[in-house]
C-alpha cells in the first residue's frame, strides 16, 4: 500500500465528544498512524517560537509548518505530542502555546501548509485522523467517516470533571454556555465549518462509554474491509 492510498478513519466533531480518546485507542488497537489535527496550530506556533521567527511573516511560518517534524504518540491516557523528538505534550496546552497558535491560525499561507502537512500523515497501514473537517475537507475520500457528537450539557460535564479532577475551580452552567457558543460559530464559520460530511456515520456519545463508542467505529472498520 502506498503512502497516498493508506486507508483512512476521519473523526470529526465538536469539542469534547471524546475524539482523541477514542482516536488515540483506535490507534493503539489496529497499529494504525494517528494525527491530531487540532494540535497542529499549536505545535506550528510552538515550533516557529522556538526558532525565534517572528509569528507575523508568514511565509516563514508557513515553512515551518510544512516541514514539522511531529509524531502523535497513542498512550492508555491519550495522546502524547513529540516534537523534534521533544514531548511537548503538556506545553502545547498551556495559555501561551494557545495565543501563538491563534496568531499562526490567521496567516493563509499557514493553513495551506498545514493541509498538505496533515496530507502526509497518511501512510501504510492507515491513518485514524482526528479534528473537525478531516471528512470534509482534508481526507474527502476516506473510506470511514465519523462525526462523534454528544449533548452540550454532556460535553460540559466532561469538561467539568476534567477540570475539578485537576484542582482547577469551574462553573459548569458557564461550561455549558461556552461550549454551545462554540458550536454556533464553528458551525457557522465561512472556512470549514463544523458539520459532517455527507457520508459519515453519526454517533451520539451522550449516553456512551469510551468502549461502546470504539466498538461502533470498529465495526464501521470491518464492515468496509479494513480489518
Amino acid at each position: 500500500m502506498t503512502t497516498s492510498t493508506a486507508a483512512v478513519i476521519t473523526i470529526d466533531g465538536p469539542s469534547g465528544a471524546g475524539k482523541g480518546t477514542v482516536c488515540a485507542r483506535m490507534a493503539e488497537t489496529l497499529g494504525w498512524q494517528l494525527l491530531d489535527s487540532g494540535a497542529l496550530y499549536r505545535i506550528t506556533g510552538l515550533a516557529a517560537d522556538r526558532k525565534k521567527i517572528a509569528l507575523d511573516n508568514e511565509a516563514e511560518v508557513a515553512a515551518v509548518a510544512a516541514a514539522l517534524d511531529v509524531r502523535f504518540e497513542p498512550t492508555p491516557v491519550g495522546v502524547q505530542v513529540i516534537l523534534e523528538g521533544d514531548d511537548v505534550t503538556t506545553t502545547i496546552r498551556t495559555e501561551e502555546v494557545g495565543s501563538l497558535a491563534s496568531q499562526v491560525a490567521a496567516l493563509p499561507a499557514v493553513r495551506e501548509a498545514l493541509l498538505q502537512r496533515q496530507r502526509d500523515f497518511r501512510a501504510a497501514p492507515g491513518l485514524i485522523a482526528d479534528g473537525r473537517d478531516m471528512g470534509t475537507v482534508v481526507f474527502t475520500d476516506a473510506p470511514v467517516k465519523v462525526f462523534l457528537t454528544a449533548s452540550a450539557e454532556e460535553r460540559g460535564r466532561r469538561r467539568y470533571k476534567q477540570l475539578t479532577d485537576k484542582g482547577i475551580s469551574a462553573s459548569l452552567p458557564a461550561l455549558i454556555e461556552d461550549i454551545r457558543a462554540r458550536d454556533e460559530r464553528d458551525s457557522n464559520r465561512a472556512v470549514a465549518p463544523l458539520k459532517p460530511a455527507e457520508d459519515a456515520v453519526l454517533i451520539d456519545s451522550t449516553s456512551m462509554n469510551i468502549d461502546e463508542v470504539c466498538d461502533q467505529v470498529l465495526n464501521l472498520v470491518r464492515e468496509a474491509g479494513l480489518i
